[in-house]
């Protein structure tokens, strides 16, 4: 299996150096997107109408100031209707044009906490104290990808 990856990565590179980078973006039939990072969460038993109520505000609340800033471009919420054992009851994602990087990230949060005047100890025993009815199982990030 590792020498077809290999063998396949070569191949990969002799067409490129003989093409320009230009001329294989052009060929390449899809194009990146925006980045859609998804977080599973699974709602404990009982637990449905605080998280709900809890999504409905505080998350909307701070996704809002986000989407305000030009920090994400949009967020969702996706139930999985037909949840198999071991799968999230929800898809939370927020969508954005491109991956911050770290020092954007760090005046990011600087930012942020300056909105929500809470510290940071603040905000994560906030944070700690959803974990009474929802667990966060999975994080991805994603991209999408469009057909010229």
């Amino acid at each position: 299996m590792q020498m077809n990856k290999f063998k396949t990565a070569l191949i990969v590179g002799a067409i490129a150096a003989t093409m320009s980078i230009g001329a294989w973006a052009d060929q390449w039939p899809l194009v990146g997107g925006d980045y859609w990072e998804v977080t599973g969460i699974d709602i404990k038993d009982g637990g449905g109408l605080k998280y709900a109520q809890w999504l409905a505000t505080e998350w909307k609340q701070n996704l809002e100031f986000s989407k305000s800033k030009g920090w994400i471009k949009g967020y969702r919420i996706f139930a999985n209707v037909y949840a198999r054992k071991g799968e999230p009851d929800l898809y939370l994602v927020t969508i954005r044009d491109s991956i911050p990087s770290s020092a954007d990230d760090d005046k990011k949060a600087a930012e942020f906490q300056e909105w929500k005047k809470k510290t940071m100890a603040q905000m994560e025993s906030e944070s700690g104290n959803r974990a009474e009815y929802r667990e966060v199982m999975s994080d991805s990030l994603l991209q999408e990808l469009t057909i010229r």
